[in-house]
């Protein structure tokens, strides 16, 4: 089984008592205004998003790791790597990503949580180039995206939404691990 450890986190898989927290994460729409078509997501949909988040697993040997706190075992959030399928320009590359319950918000989490990532893809699975995407207006997201290293790389409009996006990448023969 797949874990990290950082100083406050642990990044591991997916267990089937993380439903019922991640879907309250799912259900506020202050987060999930960032992801996707911005909309909350049911309990049924959290459940489809775990199972597919591990099937990536399975299939491509990384995946979104669950986000818990370290002292008191507390589901924060999700955080890892994904292939997307769109928008076209970072169609099948790694990228990485996540969302955490606004409780968690301001604190650091995010960004520990997505180096860890960056260090497991570089250093355990030989990925040489992660991409990101974002919404232009998400401030905290591109400000997690600078500390990691990351560079603009341009903007694009998601194709099935037609939000405004957009697109980092780091080298990670540069990252500072």
């Amino acid at each position: 089984m797949t874990e990290i450890r950082t100083p406050r986190l642990v990044l591991r898989r997916w267990r089937d008592d993380d439903l019922v927290p991640l879907s309250e994460i799912h259900a506020d729409p202050t987060v999930m205004r960032w992801i996707g078509d911005g909309e909350p997501r049911s309990l049924e949909q959290t459940a489809e998003d775990i199972e597919a988040w591990e099937e990536e697993w399975d299939e491509e040997g990384f995946g979104l790791f669950a986000v818990e706190l370290l002292g008191s075992g507390e589901l924060a959030g999700a955080v890892g790597l994904y292939v997307p399928d769109s928008p076209p320009e970072v169609a099948d590359q790694v990228a990485i990503g996540w969302r955490l319950g606004r409780v968690y918000w301001g604190q650091g989490y995010a960004s520990e949580a997505a180096h860890a990532a960056l260090e497991f893809a570089l250093q355990d699975r030989g990925i040489d180039r992660v991409v990101a995407v974002c919404r232009t207006a998400d401030t905290a997201s591109a400000n997690v995206l600078d500390k990691l290293g990351m560079h603009s790389e341009g903007a694009t409009q998601d194709p099935v939404h037609g939000l405004d996006l957009r697109i980092y990448g780091i080298d990670l023969t540069e990252f500072q691990g």
